[in-house]
């Protein structure tokens, strides 16, 4: 299961990165966190910023919405989503439930 946490600050979320895969994409449960490739590289904080363009897309939510709390330097991340409906993320979250890498 695809662990969330809702605070009083936004939606926490854990996140597991494969960087410069083939394309990007939601890949499913890695561990308790959501697994994403992503084609950007992990240098210059490139991936980090591919991430948050990706999510933001894929959640149907703005980029300044979303931020890294931790992991910025590696591939385990705890993101954050501020100002927007927990259902929407679940919703999305759900299409990978069943998916165990």
């Amino acid at each position: 299961m695809i662990e969330t946490r809702q605070t009083e600050k936004g939606l926490l979320l854990k996140i597991h990165v494969q960087p410069k895969a083939s394309r990007n994409e939601l890949v499913g449960n890695y561990q308790g966190a959501l697994k994403v490739r992503l084609t950007a590289a992990p240098t210059n904080h490139q991936a980090n910023k591919a991430l948050i363009a990706f999510l933001a897309e894929r959640f149907h939510v703005k980029k300044t919405q979303i931020k890294i709390l931790s992991g910025h330097a590696g591939r385990d991340k705890t993101v954050i989503f501020s100002d927007c409906e927990e259902g929407l993320i679940q919703q999305v979250l759900a299409k990978y439930e069943g998916r165990e890498f």
